[in-house]
């Protein structure tokens, strides 16, 4: 669409607003598709266990291979741009991407899944690096936050949406409609893309890429995100397959860092790390977004579905609520960033996030009305929205020409910090409701209990034989205790995920302590 571009000036005062609204257009489509199958993907994962022949913890796999294929190609991001360039890398990602949601749509076994999963995985690494950089390079300086904000939008809004769209899909269709939904889409990005997208990269460079090193930490990276994902299920430390995976994970990440400081070609620059800014904000993104944000995408459909029992499509449309807010937020901050200041807009993320994570959604229990669940959860739209825009034109603001590298390292971080706030998350769910179980059972009133159990035995008498009643009535107190159990543990672990955000958000102590101390050095 834009011919004769001058590459010694930069792409963004060559484009005329209706080409950056129709890059935009097209960029965040594809972004929207690849990120929303994340979550859309985790509610049907349940009802692919009997068309695949597998149990639980074999359909697993579909969503751990995804995340080990997407981490590891995102290594590969920095020196592809510098081959083929921001517009071929970007539908390099979408031809995959919609070729193997075709592959998934149409598999027939578990083995199929998993590798059309591994497929799709790199797919959406090329699409989700590729798209922010171009997002970044089209905007002028003075629009760095919002063209982050838009990008925000996609990235925040389109996990919330997917158990809405995956129940509805499900519900009215098949989970095989969750996949063949991205074909339509996949095929129009790349038409417009050929058509629309200008070519970012106007010479070619030598490969030269540290083959050692990343295999070295892709090595790191899968052993940990097994280890991650399947801990709970192997428990933990008591485990060898474990702890030999933390074993694997920690000598190929030492052996990774020899290889960085032997080689005269490092596979990462890590002076980028002396940009404060950016150095800063990987550490809240880190926390933030991996340990805490995560954790809440994650509980927040189980405490719907595990505790209240609510339907897959239920559970998507209590949802929508925040997620509509995160839409309409994260493109506003991305505006106020641009006028106040990152650090400002997020100062007032950190005050909103923190008292809405540990005070407000740890009030969500059993008996909470359903309308009042989608209440509580608004704030959590309007903190999220608030933070991804201030956050990520704060670390990229100051990058230069280490843009696509610094793009590449904080979705990384993004995946890993992600897998560690699940494992969190599901550890500390089952230790607190062992604890509060435990805790219920000490508190009881064994007399009034025993009392109870005889009134209740007579009701049920009337179904079942006499000493089938007793079990059922002994079943049903059981099943209540359990339910109050359940409840008091995600009210604690939603508080706990809070906690993380206190920790992650307390680095802008840092922020605004340097751009003091650089105030009073000028």
């Amino acid at each position: 669409m834009v011919d004769n571009l001058d590459y010694s000036q930069p792409l963004y005062k060559q484009i005329p607003l209706i080409g950056r609204l129709l890059i935009v257009f097209v960029v965040m489509t594809g972004t929207f598709m690849a990120i929303l199958d994340t979550t859309i993907v985790d509610v049907v994962v349940p009802k692919m266990m009997a068309p695949l022949n597998t149990d639980l913890y074999g359909i697993q796999w579909v969503i751990t291979a995804y995340m080990m294929s997407a981490a590891t190609s995102l290594l590969l991001i920095e020196s592809l741009d510098k081959i083929l360039g921001l517009k071929k890398l970007f539908l390099t990602g979408i031809t995959v991407f919609t070729i193997s949601s075709a592959m998934c749509g149409i598999a027939e076994d578990l083995p199929m899944m998993i590798i059309s999963r591994v497929i799709q995985g790199t797919g959406e690494a090329f699409i989700v690096a590729s798209a922010q950089t171009i997002m970044f390079s089209i905007f002028p300086p003075e629009k760095k936050g919002v063209a982050m904000g838009i990008y925000g939008m996609g990235v925040s809004f389109a996990p919330a949406l997917g158990p809405t769209l995956g129940g509805w899909l499900t519900e009215h269709l098949s989970w095989r409609a969750i996949f063949y939904v991205n074909l339509p889409v996949g095929m129009m990005v790349i038409v417009l893309g050929l058509l629309i997208l200008p070519k970012f990269k106007h010479e070619k460079v030598k490969f030269n890429f540290n083959f050692t090193s990343y295999t070295l930490l892709a090595i790191f990276t899968i052993s940990l995100l097994i280890m991650l994902s399947k801990g709970q299920q192997k428990g933990w430390w008591q485990s060898d397959y474990i702890v030999l995976l933390l074993l694997i994970s920690i000598g190929a990440l030492i052996l990774y860092v020899i290889s960085e400081l032997a080689s005269k070609r490092p596979l990462i620059d890590f002076s980028i790390f002396k940009v404060p800014q950016y150095r800063y904000a990987m550490m809240i993104y880190f926390f933030t977004l991996g340990l805490s944000i995560y954790q809440l995408f994650y509980l927040i459909p189980l405490y719907y579905e595990n505790l209240r029992h609510f339907t897959t499509l239920q559970t998507g449309l209590h949802m929508l609520a925040f997620a509509i807010f995160i839409g309409i937020t994260s493109p506003v901050a991305g505006f106020l960033a641009d006028k106040i200041g990152e650090k400002n807009v997020l100062l007032f993320n950190a005050c909103l996030y923190i008292t809405t994570s540990v005070f407000l959604i740890p009030n969500l229990n059993y008996y909470t009305p359903s309308v009042q669940t989608m209440l509580l959860t608004v704030p959590l739209g309007f903190s999220l929205g608030s933070f991804f825009a201030p956050i990520t034109t704060m670390a990229m603001r100051h990058l230069g020409p280490k843009t696509s590298l610094g793009v590449s390292l904080m979705h990384y971080i993004r995946f890993m910090g992600g897998s560690f706030g699940t494992a969190i998350a599901t550890n500390t769910l089952q230790s607190r409701f062992n604890f509060h179980f435990d805790e219920i059972s000490v508190m009881q009133n064994n007399q009034f209990l025993h009392h109870y159990l005889q009134q209740l035995k007579p009701y049920l008498s009337k179904i079942f034989p006499g000493s089938i009643a007793e079990i059922k009535a002994a079943l049903l107190i059981a099943k209540a205790q359990s339910t109050m159990a359940l409840s008091h543990a995600f009210q604690d672990v939603f508080r706990h995920a809070g906690y993380y955000g206190i920790l992650g958000l307390s680095f802008l102590i840092f922020i605004f302590w340097h751009d003091r101390k650089n105030k009073k050095t000028t």
